[in-house]
């Protein structure tokens, strides 16, 4: 097995017994990447002198005998919408294309202290507006990256420097090999920020310790509405089969119900997402910040060049949408009353809570679908979330 097929902990595990090192694991990845990128492009940039810096700087301590980070020697990739200092951030977007943050965002400065080694910054959506999740159907391990610090806002860790969709609803959470890879990576991110008001001031579990504990008396929530219609057989399949694996090894299915939270989830959220896009985005006119079109215009006119210039179609759409929705006489329409909603589905969960432990389902009710696949359908797009 290749060093790029390795878990993180295996990697720790070899670089700990001397029988690899950050450089060697380091130059694995990053041979990996140059030959899969070009028809990949998971990357937006990769910068692969830095990369072997930081390696060798880990590999020198080591040797000095000083103590390391809890992912000393890792390669990870950030989302291209996370602050890294000094590196272009740009939400894969021309509004930003030349935006050079002068701080790290938290995530980003927790992963440092632990001694990752930052490999780059990953492609996606622009700003993070769509549901591809690689730019083709491949998994973690052909693009050669062991954790991915990824954004989520249909539900994935709010955080400082991460750039702002929908901020009532944008998450930053890892994307791993394993379940112990996830443990650990959790391990380091969580925690709390006290520049975010969101973040909870409570000590971080030791999630790995618990990982081989017996499910036996875990109550695991089972909504019907989750195996409605919409949900692909082959998705169904999977998802029973796993419930079927937990009952087996001592696990209890609940009944629950989440009639709101299935039925009108996705309308709230395309109302409160793209509100929240269309006021976080307005920032982004051309003269306070971003791309400022070179078009001879009045005031108004180099706004609205910029703006044109600068977003790609599905954000345009997504800003009209949000900007409707909060215009005069819409907002309690709309925005207003999908706040309420989203009030019901969480009280929804709360009652399910009382009953089981955790909840389980498919997280989309089809397989991963191909890059451009549902551009001439935004709506099918959105109802896959």
């Amino acid at each position: 097995m290749s060093l790029i097929e390795k878990t993180a902990t295996e990697l720790l595990e070899l670089q700990a017994s001397g029988k690899a090192n950050a450089l060697e694991i380091a130059n694995a990845f990053l041979a990996s990447i140059r030959e899969r990128e070009p028809k990949v492009q998971a990357f937006m940039r990769v910068d692969e002198a830095d990369v072997r810096r930081q390696a060798e700087a880990i590999d020198a301590r080591r040797k000095k005998g000083e103590k390391l980070g809890l992912l000393a020697g890792v390669p990870v990739a950030v989302k291209d919408v996370l602050c890294t200092k000094g590196i272009t951030t740009t939400c894969s977007s021309k509004m930003l294309e030349h935006f050079v943050p002068p701080y790290d965002a938290h995530v980003v400065e927790r992963l440092k202290a632990e001694d990752a080694v930052i490999l780059g910054k990953t492609n996606m959506d622009e700003f993070a507006m769509g549901s591809v999740q690689m730019p083709l159907i491949l998994t973690v391990v052909t693009v050669a990256v062991l954790f991915v610090t990824g954004t989520h806002n249909g539900g994935a860790l709010l955080g400082y420097g991460l750039i702002a969709f929908a901020s009532s609803l944008d998450q930053v959470g890892p994307f791993t090999h394993d379940v112990t890879d996830a443990a650990l990576m959790m391990e380091v991110i969580g925690g709390h920020d006290k520049r975010d008001s969101t973040s909870v001031d409570r000590p971080v579990p030791q999630y790995r310790k618990t990982l081989n504990d017996p499910v036996k008396n875990l109550r695991i929530g089972v909504p019907k509405e989750f195996f409605d219609e919409g949900l692909e057989p082959e998705v169904e399949k999977i998802v029973r089969a796993a419930l079927d694996k937990y009952k087996e090894l001592g696990a209890t299915l609940v009944p629950v119900e989440l009639p709101n939270g299935c039925q009108l989830a996705v309308a709230v959220y395309y109302i409160v997402a793209t509100a929240e896009c269309s006021s976080n985005l307005a920032r982004f006119d051309g003269m306070h910040y971003g791309h400022r079109t070179k078009a001879k215009a009045d005031l108004i006119a180099t706004y609205s060049k910029s703006r044109a210039e600068g977003f790609g179609k599905e954000v345009q759409r997504r800003i009209l949408l949000g900007t409707y929705a909060l215009s005069s006489g819409y907002a309690d329409q709309y925005y207003n009353k999908a706040l309420k909603v989203r009030r019901l589905i969480k009280n929804e969960f709360d009652t399910a809570f009382e009953k089981c432990d955790v909840i389980m389902g498919p997280t989309s009710p089809t397989p991963a679908f191909k890059f451009g696949e549902k551009t001439d359908n935004p709506l099918a797009m959105y109802l896959s979330d």
